[in-house]
């Protein structure tokens, strides 16, 4: 029963943190308008790569504890310098709900980031 507790969730989570990063690859040129700083496209291209390092870690428990750190930081950081600024400046109710949708989505991301962060650290 643990393996479906524990296990499985870990690999499902590792696995959309994975598609994630590929997204950001596919989607390279639509995404980058969004960001908010030089260097867009670079910028999309790196946050794929570390949804997709990050994702691969948890699979293999290598810096895992990092990985879990390090991605509940970067999601905060779009949280705050992103997200909010958008849904505070949404010119009508469904961005801002769809804004909502995608904070609150990224603080389930940050939950489980850092749970599974704190269950490398303990088997350490």
């Amino acid at each position: 029963m643990k393996a479906v507790t524990t296990t499985v969730p870990k690999y499902l989570f590792s696995a959309i943190m994975i598609i994630f990063g590929l997204f950001h690859f596919i989607g390279a040129s639509q995404m980058a308008a969004a960001v908010p700083i030089p260097g867009g496209l670079f910028w999309v291209y790196f946050t794929g790569v570390a949804f997709i390092a990050a994702g691969v870690s948890f699979i293999i428990k290598r810096y895992d504890y990092l990985a879990g750190l390090l991605l509940s930081a970067m999601l905060l950081i779009f949280i705050l310098t992103l997200k909010i600024p958008m849904m505070v400046n949404a010119a009508d109710e469904a961005t801002m709900q769809h804004t909502m949708f995608d904070i609150l989505k990224d603080l389930c991301i940050i939950c489980g980031a850092l749970m599974l962060a704190n269950s490398a650290k303990e088997r350490a």
